[in-house]
């Protein structure tokens, strides 16, 4: 009797994931990110309304150039969480269940997510 090996980084690293797959791990990350980056949203909110100093401090800080690609890192997170999750919410009310409806609803979140990043990167610069 043969015993099953285990999967390596080797084996990840070659295997082909699905659309769906790829589409459902981008949500996840995306997610992480989203709540990694609340305590810093958080604190720059609660700076702000402290004082006019602590607002012109926030101010200055988000003034400079690098903030910019934060900011579209960030809303460009948020908004493909969103594309995503409103494509989770119609599979959980039983649309789009097949694999090939499924497929179909990875590819709009990709272009439809690509769409407004792009906005969004327009829209910042």
């Amino acid at each position: 009797m043969s015993r099953p090996r285990n999967i390596g980084l080797g084996s990840l690293i070659r295997y082909r994931f699905p659309l769906t797959a790829i589409t459902s791990i981008f949500h996840r990350v995306t997610g992480v990110l989203l709540v990694i980056s609340i305590p810093f949203w958080l604190w720059a909110l609660d700076l702000s309304l402290r004082s006019q100093a602590g607002f012109l401090s926030v101010k200055h800080f988000f003034s400079c150039s690098g903030m910019h690609f934060i900011y579209w890192v960030v809303l460009s997170a948020l908004a493909y969480h969103v594309i995503a999750g409103v494509k989770h919410l119609l599979m959980d009310l039983g649309h789009m269940e097949t694999i090939k409806g499924g497929k179909a609803a990875s590819i709009v979140v990709l272009v439809l997510s690509l769409i407004v990043i792009v906005g969004l990167g327009v829209w910042l610069w």
